[in-house]
């Protein structure tokens, strides 16, 4: 007979069954713990976690601030990058700012999350600090979780876009440096490059919105530049040094100078300013080349006034430029960096020469591979002055009746834009500055009709047998053409 129901469930019932239960419990580990070996046992326990265990279907990626012993670039950029991602969900932030520093530094505090999307898939960053224990150094990493199902997507591509966005942002800031051997080195210059070069900050304001030249000129100025950033890979396959030529050439005052810094601008590339006259030999000049930094732009001003570059073929009566120079640095020295064994140190760099004279430059010097790309910097046009004037006054150069007047008459003289900026920074009110401007181009177009017809007068003088008649009109020709470049050099472009 079973027993009644109101026995089968009492607490005597339930604890004899208890009792029993942990008794067999305790034998059965007992005869484990001396039957089955101890893996055995590891294995069966491991088996039964992963079963009962609900699997996460998240995986979580840790990136620490060191690797090795080594700076961990993926944090630094992940730390760069998730400052331009901090949206108004985030609670608590960190600000900060260095006396040499222009904007200020923010970034997230220990403990927020940032969530981040990418083609189409989330995921989740966390910042994570160690509390400072003594004699330790505060641990940080960064955690990133997202979807198992992603792992191949995020640890290859999420993370190369990571990286490659904080590269960009990275230039977006950086300050561009003016470099000179004229400087003197101090502890005070902050991220120079060293190697007995002084550097400050090239704050010149130029970008290529501001230049006054033809416009077709400055787009194809732009994606030459954009073609050779992106070209790293195609300058290794066929063998050549990653490095960019560029010849500026033009009158004074044309803005050759605005154009260098408008490119460094655009770059965010160091400039290096050398001056071949006071350097010793071409040893030394090779010692200087070679302590400038990649993504640079090393900058060869007026190198025409250099008697070694110039066209040998030529007659050249100047032998005061030689005797000064007294071929310290040889056109050999300076080829063999631009073209030779030594142009293979350093990538992404950007070779500038400026002259006036690009007809007395040796033609070695001038062949691609050299000097890839000629920029001839000319006297302003109609198109360059309206630039100017939306520069200066505010204006678009169909907003005033007397700008229009003004552009056809630049298209049909010889006036450069930095005459044409000094001229428009006279006043402010474009009422009383244009009229002035109209004067200035009336004017020189006379001068230069005049300096044209003294150089006419002066050939026809040269094919008569009169000596006195020849001294006479050539050198006031002469004269008042040198007094005319003189003045364009007094106004040169640095300011434009």
């Amino acid at each position: 007979m079973f027993p009644s129901s109101d026995n089968a469930f009492s607490p005597s019932t339930l604890f004899s069954a208890y009792a029993s239960l942990t008794g067999f419990l305790m034998l059965f580990r007992s005869m484990l713990h001396d039957f089955v070996p101890e893996q055995l046992r590891a294995y069966f326990s491991t088996l039964l976690d992963r079963f009962f265990t609900p699997k996460s279907k998240t995986l979580t990626v840790i990136i620490d601030e060191n690797f090795g012993s080594y700076r961990n670039q993926v944090f630094d950029a992940a730390e760069l990058y998730l400052r331009s991602k901090i949206g108004p969900e985030t609670e608590r932030l960190r600000v900060g700012k260095t006396p040499k520093q222009k904007h200020f530094t923010i970034s997230i505090e220990k403990g927020e999350e940032i969530v981040d999307s990418f083609e189409g898939s989330e995921v989740k960053w966390s910042y994570v600090q160690s509390e400072k224990e003594k004699g330790e150094q505060v641990k940080r990493h960064y955690e990133l979780t997202f979807e198992k199902k992603l792992r191949e997507k995020i640890t290859s591509s999420y993370l190369t876009h990571v990286v490659a966005e904080s590269e960009e942002i990275k230039r977006s800031l950086r300050v561009v440096k003016l470099y000179s051997k004229d400087l003197y080195e101090t502890d005070d210059d902050d991220g120079c490059a060293g190697g007995n070069w002084g550097c400050i900050s090239l704050e010149h304001p130029s970008t290529f919105e501001t230049l006054a030249m033809d416009p077709n000129a400055k787009k194809k100025i732009i994606g030459d530049l954009d073609r050779f950033l992106k070209r790293r890979e195609f300058y290794k396959r066929v063998g050549k040094a990653w490095k960019r030529g560029y010849l500026l050439y033009g009158p004074p005052g044309t803005g050759k100078s605005s154009l260098i810094a408008a490119m460094a601008n655009y770059l965010k590339f160091d400039v290096f300013d050398l001056e071949l006259s006071s350097i010793y030999d071409n040893g030394q000049l090779k010692r200087i080349l070679l302590s400038t930094t990649n993504r640079s732009i090393l900058v060869f001003e007026d190198i025409d006034c250099n008697s070694e570059v110039r066209d040998r073929e030529a007659d050249d009566d100047d032998q005061e430029i030689k005797r000064n120079n007294n071929g310290r640095v040889t056109l050999s020295g300076i080829l063999n960096f631009i073209d030779g064994l030594w142009s293979s140190f350093g990538d992404e760099r950007i070779i500038v020469f400026t002259t006036n004279h690009k007809e007395r430059l040796d033609p070695a010097l001038l062949r691609p591979g050299r000097m890839d790309m000629h920029i001839n910097l000319s006297y302003c046009t109609g198109l360059g002055f309206r630039t100017l004037v939306s520069n200066y006054l505010g204006l678009d150069g169909l907003n005033h009746p007397l700008c229009e007047e003004i552009e056809t008459l630049v298209d049909s003289t010889e006036v450069t834009p930095a005459e044409l900026a000094e001229e428009l920074m006279q006043d402010d009110d474009c009422d009383v500055v244009l009229p002035g401007v109209v004067s200035f181009v009336e004017k020189r177009k006379v001068e230069r009709r005049k300096a044209k017809d003294s150089v006419s007068i002066c050939n026809e003088v040269v094919k008569t047998d009169d000596d006195d008649e020849k001294q006479s009109v050539c050198t006031n020709g002469m004269r008042n053409r040198k007094k005319q470049a003189g003045r364009r050099k007094g106004r040169g472009g640095l300011g434009m």
